[in-house]
């Protein structure tokens, strides 16, 4: 055997040792919504698994799954934990549910935060995190339900990377439940920002989207036109495809709510202003995602940013 083949074995052995030492390792998620419930499931590749909801009859269903036990509080799901694993709707609610979880905190466990929580949240939480002697990776993902139920989310993360089997624990939880993770930064808070600037133009698609169709529609046209002259050009994506044969089929099967589209639109248009960029089009993008909610569309995908408009269907 030659000498490369020997460290080549050896590396092989140590990647299989740390697999297999983090799979005795515990994982707590806080959150079991539409994202945290498969992630919670993807995770149990790797960990231990404890969930805690708010709301414990939507956690009940993972009760179902091997590897997964259910907590009464986010006290008991986090105690003896090594990774915390946060999934919730903004940062308020991540902070009640840390500050709930505090009687079973350690200091050196492993924060990975993947809530879409704005810029003065998340520094807020690193300043928690570091009072707590917690790890924290800030890492909000982009992606709705179905790239978290298939594990393909692109995690957006920033965090210490040379942090050894903290930053190995991140790296696990990560390659559980996305397809592509973007590292940011070395220092929490930048791929929140992140987060928001691409939130703006997924913001500007659905929204295009949306008006596109209701204009043709208020034409007087077949607003599937719309989709039929874009097909297969520089302009059409699968995200248009998805968003507007939503629109079409007036199916507002909820992927990520106008009301969760609020409050993430609401994020992007202060942080804007706080560093003085002109968000037009985000506020403009808000003014219609508040009109849809005020409708009684707020439970509904933010595809129903297309019901907008008086009467539904339009602008």
């Amino acid at each position: 055997m030659t000498e490369c083949s020997v460290k080549k074995n050896r590396l092989v052995e140590e990647i299989n040792m740390t697999e297999i030492n983090m799979a005795e390792k515990k994982v707590a998620v806080l959150g079991t919504g539409i994202i945290g419930t498969p992630v919670a499931r993807h995770l149990r590749e790797h960990f231990a698994v404890r969930v805690w909801n708010r709301t414990r009859a939507k956690a009940e269903p993972l009760a179902a799954f091997d590897g997964i036990t259910l907590c009464d509080t986010a006290a008991d799901a986090v105690a003896g934990a090594d990774v915390i694993v946060t999934v919730l709707k903004d940062g308020p609610a991540v902070r009640e549910a840390m500050e709930a979880a505090a009687p079973g905190l350690a200091e050196g466990v492993v924060w990975v935060q993947l809530s879409t929580v704005g810029v003065d949240a998340i520094d807020e939480l690193a300043k928690f995190a570091d009072e707590r002697g917690l790890v924290l990776y800030d890492a909000p993902v982009l992606g709705t339900k179905q790239p978290a139920e298939n594990a393909q989310l692109v995690v957006l993360a920033s965090g210490p990377r040379a942090a050894g089997e903290h930053a190995e624990a991140a790296r696990l939880v990560f390659d559980a439940i996305g397809g592509r993770t973007l590292w940011v930064s070395d220092e929490p808070g930048a791929a929140s920002r992140l987060k928001l600037a691409l939130n703006s133009y997924v913001f500007t698609l659905t929204h295009g989207a949306a008006e596109s169709l209701a204009l043709a529609k208020g034409f007087g046209l077949d607003p599937a036109l719309v989709v039929e002259a874009i097909a297969g050009g520089p302009l059409d994506s699968a995200y248009f495809r998805a968003k507007t044969a939503a629109m079409l089929a007036d199916d507002y099967a909820t992927s990520f709510s106008v009301s969760n589209s609020v409050k993430d639109a609401e994020l992007v248009v202060a942080a804007a202003e706080s560093v003085g960029v002109a968000a037009d089009v985000g506020a403009a993008g808000l003014r219609r995602f508040r009109r849809a909610a005020e409708a009684g569309h707020g439970d509904k995908d933010m595809a129903a940013s297309y019901l907008a408009g008086p009467g539904g269907g339009g602008a």
